[in-house]
């Protein structure tokens, strides 16, 4: 049987999805000149194969299917997987629909098709509901797929196949290209998943609403990087765990046998500054830590509360941060602009305090009300959009008791402008540490957030429609 795996590339704006959001993806689409770099920049060097998709490679391959990859282009198959995003959903039923013409049978697999599969039903024979990896492997088997099809989650993933990029990454076929750099964001990378869902209690994240939290053990993760080290010399590996320092010990012992298999790599991950230490980060660094990526939110400790995640101290995010910039590991920072409890003055605290906290990057997008989050329900009566399509971030989406459709957009832009028009943010890129240096940037930031100040009172003063 001749499968094709289908992530369709979207045709406006920088689209992620995959385990971006918990699958529901996200679209970046410039607001501001700020954003218009950014986008670029992602467009180029973060458009990155999918590791789920990956995943029902190697287990198609291994039932001794024939695979073909495409990310958009019509491809002659019997069956089709495609997918799916809450952010271009449209663009990939409308693929669908092209290739059922062709008399092939389509299915769709993701956290969108489980969680919203009338967005899909009439486009589809078959919809996968929960992590795809059984249902399809019940498919591989020869068992005909139909109409809503429930996909129990894999209880140990070590039984998994790894991976077979080599089935979803040559540019002939319409993948994506192996990384020719070990840094990114100059040349891309390849996922790799050490465990699936998360154990926190944020009301607003996705990542914990298709399956529980499982482990891969530390023998197993290490035999995929080690056949990635053989495959691709000095691999760059994007760990998309949404929590992937949660135990401390496990992480000691995955950087001792990364070292004692003698493996060159470089790596990083998403994780909470409070699940690390500054010797645990010196650990990682020398197994090959190189960037890493963290939710800082909110600057108010009552609101990230309200939201069910937990405040971490002040003192300990600068600790991480500052020990971080010194062992050359890039940061990133997600910050989260619209809780109910914000107003101006708090959003414009997180702001300031993104820029005092000096990571590497820093991500600001609108709070999101995602379907079958505990947030989703609290918001639901207050929904203002019907375009599930512009549940991307950036866009605003329910009626805020303080703020604007205007102001929230206003905002957001504002937030770029500051972070990283900035002279420290410069600095700060390019490793200066001269104290006189340091000293006269300051100087420099206070007279241009001044100068922003005014032009956002000049420009928030006029008259604006919603």
């Amino acid at each position: 049987m001749r499968v094709v795996l289908a992530d369709v590339k979207s045709s406006h704006g920088f689209v992620s999805k995959d385990t971006v959001v918990g699958g529901y993806g996200s679209r970046l689409e410039p607001f501001s000149r700020v954003t218009r770099v950014i986008s670029h920049l992602k467009q180029r060097y973060h458009d990155v194969p999918s590791v789920h998709m990956a995943y029902l490679a190697a287990i198609l391959a291994q039932w001794g299917h024939e695979v073909r990859w495409t990310r958009g282009e019509l491809v002659d198959g019997d069956v089709a997987i495609v997918l799916s995003s809450l952010v271009d959903y449209r663009n990939e039923t409308a693929w669908a629909d092209a290739m059922r013409a062709r008399g092939t049978k389509v299915g769709f697999v993701g956290i969108t098709a489980s969680k919203m599969p009338e967005l899909f039903a009439e486009h589809a024979d078959f919809i996968v509901n929960g992590e795809p990896e059984s249902a399809i492997q019940r498919l591989a088997r020869g068992e005909t797929l139909s109409g809503p099809v429930t996909s129990e989650a894999v209880a140990d993933l070590d039984t998994l196949p790894f991976p077979r990029w080599d089935l979803i990454t040559t540019a002939h076929n319409g993948g994506f290209r192996e990384p020719r750099w070990v840094t990114r964001p100059a040349g891309g990378g390849i996922p790799l998943l050490a465990s699936r869902g998360c154990p926190e209690f944020c009301t607003y994240c996705p990542h914990r609403i298709l399956a529980g939290y499982r482990a891969r053990s530390i023998g197993n993760i290490v035999d995929e990087l080690q056949q990635l080290c053989v495959r691709i010399p000095r691999p760059y590996v994007i760990f998309r765990d949404p929590l992937f320092t949660e135990q401390r010990e496990r992480m000691v012992a995955l950087c001792d046998e990364i070292q004692a298999r003698g493996l060159t790599l470089t790596f990083e991950a998403e994780t909470r500054l409070d699940r690390l230490d500054p010797e645990l980060l010196d650990k990682l660094h020398a197994a090959g830590f190189r960037a890493m990526s963290f939710g800082v939110e909110s600057v108010a400790p009552a609101t990230l509360k309200r939201s069910g995640r937990r405040p971490i101290p002040e003192e300990h995010q600068r600790l991480i941060i500052d020990h971080a910039r010194q062992r050359g590991i890039v940061t990133a920072a997600f910050y989260v602009l619209g809780f109910l409890q914000d107003d101006w003055q708090s959003i414009a605290a997180t702001i300031e305090y993104a820029a005092d906290l000096g990571s590497t990057f820093a991500q600001f997008k609108i709070l999101t009300p995602y379907p079958g989050t505990p947030m989703f329900k609290q918001l639901q009566p207050l929904l203002t959009e019907t375009d599930w399509e512009k549940f991307d971030g950036y866009t605003p989406t329910f009626r805020h008791p303080n703020l604007s459709e205007v102001e929230l957009r206003y905002l957001l832009g504002a937030a770029y402008r500051r972070f990283y028009m900035r002279p420290s943010y410069l600095a700060n890129f390019l490793k200066v540490r001269n104290t006189a240096v340091r000293r006269w940037v300051s100087r420099m930031d206070a007279r241009v957030f001044d100068r922003h100040a005014r032009m956002e009172m000049v420009e928030m003063s006029r008259p604006v429609t919603c």
